[in-house]
């Protein structure tokens, strides 16, 4: 099984299959538009621009699972993302990425590449940590989506092969694109 197996809807609602990305390296990435990381949609955007040429895709899957910070419709978060940030990867329709509402694609994400932990050098990974442990103190030992901005890199195959919480150095991300380009 590769993410190729799984079809998404888009913004406009029509069925996507991810094997129409085969061949390329995939970066799937839960985002919010109102999230202390919402700031990453640029810095994706220019990794996007540096790369696609090479056969990056960047696929961005809203979701309003944490602290209710992707709301709006699908349409409304696009306007967002084009005008304050000029983004143009692909971006999907709204989705839930944890518990029974999950859709199957991330189901299987968390299944590959659970959570490891969060990046010790950034300055909110102290916040994250405490609100985790004060709502469940066994979180790390859990694989589900943690929070916004959780990326997903998928080698040309279709195979995940890291996950980088939002914490993640975006530099670290990077490389790791570079490598499988």
């Amino acid at each position: 099984m590769s993410v190729y197996d799984f079809t998404v809807k888009t913004m406009e609602g029509a069925e996507k299959k991810l094997s129409d990305y085969a061949g390329k390296v995939l970066l799937i990435v839960n985002t919010a538009t109102a999230c202390g990381f919402t700031p990453q949609y640029g810095d994706l955007q220019k990794i996007y621009e540096k790369y696609a040429d090479q056969g990056l895709e960047i696929l961005d899957f809203p979701c309003n699972q944490f602290g209710n910070q992707a709301p709006g419709a699908d349409e409304e978060i696009h306007s967002f993302c084009t005008g304050r940030f000029g983004i143009t990867y692909p971006q999907f329709s709204k989705i839930e990425v944890n518990g029974d509402h999950a859709i199957p694609l991330y189901q299987y994400l968390v299944k590959e590449k659970g959570f490891e932990g969060f990046d010790a050098g950034h300055e909110l990974t102290s916040v994250l940590e405490k609100m985790f442990e004060e709502k469940n103190p066994d979180y790390k030992n859990e694989p589900d989506i943690k929070w916004n901005f959780t990326k997903f890199l998928v080698d040309r195959k279709g195979n995940v092969v890291k996950r980088f919480e939002p914490t993640a150095d975006m530099k670290l991300l990077e490389e790791s694109i570079k490598e499988l380009l």
